[in-house]
């Protein structure tokens, strides 16, 4: 059996070529609890018809990130929303590493700023990437994002970007979230922390990953819901 979104030509001896599948303007549930994701992605998709709503609006539990891969746990996420909620779903999983680190923090970028009460310390986590990675010459860091839209019915696309720089310490500005504050994107001399959230979204990481999303798979900029 051909797998879904995959197309050929019968006896022509070629690979079936995969076909991405489109999505129709409406409503997309955004699969996550970060109201920073919430803002960023609400803003990116809004030009192409479509109307977000939260899992965390719907009531939808987080699932159990268990892969290894931000394209693995965004995949978990998504389908996970889409089945519950009966609607496509996009998921985000983006993370920060430090080459000093090995990669770290990485997929497992939110469990440095857990707290044992289950809230996030983001200056907390900052600062112990900082005291592990000072030691290091090596300042080389990057965020990474993986984009996964899903049906209902199982079918996933996967996209990924990411976007190159420095780490600093301390922190810098007040705006974006998570590490925002303690990178600095290659060619700019503001901490992702500083920018102008017009100028971060060109540029990021989500970005990137956002611009082949919609290439491959969202409504022309325009639709109508």
């Amino acid at each position: 059996m051909m797998p879904s979104g995959a197309r050929g030509t019968a006896g022509s001896g070629r690979p079936a070529q995969r076909v991405p599948r489109r999505l129709a303007p409406g409503r997309i549930v955004l699969a996550t609890h970060n109201a920073g994701k919430l803002r960023e992605v609400s803003a990116l998709l809004a030009p192409h018809g479509l109307d977000v709503v939260s899992a965390k609006d719907l009531g939808l539990p987080e699932p159990e990130e268990t892969e290894t891969s931000f394209l693995g746990n965004a995949r978990i996420k998504a389908l996970a929303a889409a089945r519950a909620s009966g609607q496509p779903a996009l998921a985000d999983d983006s993370g920060f590493s430090v080459a000093a680190l090995g990669g770290d923090p990485g997929v497992r970028t939110a469990d440095w700023a857990t707290q044992p009460d289950g809230t996030r310390d983001y200056a907390r986590a900052m600062a112990e990437v900082a005291r592990r990675a000072a030691p290091h010459a090596d300042r080389h860091a990057w965020f990474t994002c993986a984009l996964v839209l899903a049906w209902p019915d199982g079918h996933a696309e996967g996209f990924e970007g990411k976007v190159h720089g420095i780490w600093v310490h301390p922190p810098r500005g007040d705006r974006g979230f998570g590490f925002d504050p303690m990178f600095v994107p290659d060619d700019h001399a503001q901490t992702f922390g500083e920018m102008e959230p017009a100028l971060k979204h060109a540029i990021s990481h989500r970005a990137r990953a956002f611009a082949q999303l919609a290439e491959a798979c969202l409504p022309p900029r325009g639709g109508a819901t």
